[in-house]
């Protein structure tokens, strides 16, 4: 089962929902952590029943479908959950555009390393506030570990705007 599958057995466990429920669900839960994009919900949806892991739901308005979690997909979500985990892989846009900054002429790479510098510090200011509203230990784990990502991208575009 790839990740995407699992993040939205996951968020399945909550209760059934649509599509664009599901897609607002990881981005609530997940944040900047684990992007799933609707085109990626709307492709594991059907291979998700397929394999028997959520079944139909209610059909709501404008077309939009329903999907509930089957007891075979609290199974395989849980045993995914207890399989090894392979290595992290980044998919940065910031660092790709970083490694791809040779291209740009030095006000245009200015341009880039400070606009993003501004979209990691409000990522930073919504990181220290997600830390002092948990009320959970691993919620706040895991807005401590949004803090640290922020400030080593903030880092990182210090170090490639000296240079």
């Amino acid at each position: 089962m790839n990740a995407t599958a699992a993040a939205l057995l996951g968020l399945l466990h909550d209760g059934p929902a649509t599509g664009g429920e599901l897609v607002a669900a990881a981005e609530e839960r997940f944040g900047t952590f684990f992007s799933v994009t609707r085109s990626q919900v709307y492709r594991e949806l059907p291979a998700l029943h397929k394999e028997g892991y959520v079944r139909l739901g209610k059909q709501g308005p404008r077309s939009s479908q329903q999907y509930v979690l089957t007891a075979g997909g609290k199974k395989a979500f849980k045993a995914w959950l207890t399989s090894a985990s392979s290595p992290d892989h980044l998919r940065s846009p910031l660092i790709l555009r970083v490694v791809n900054s040779g291209v740009l002429t030095p006000k245009q790479r200015a341009g880039l390393f400070d606009a993003a510098r501004e979209t990691y510090k409000a990522e930073l200011d919504e990181a220290k506030a997600a830390v002092k509203a948990a009320t959970d230990p691993v919620e706040k784990a895991v807005a401590e570990f949004g803090q640290a990502h922020a400030r080593a991208a903030l880092k990182l575009l210090d170090t490639v705007s000296s240079a």
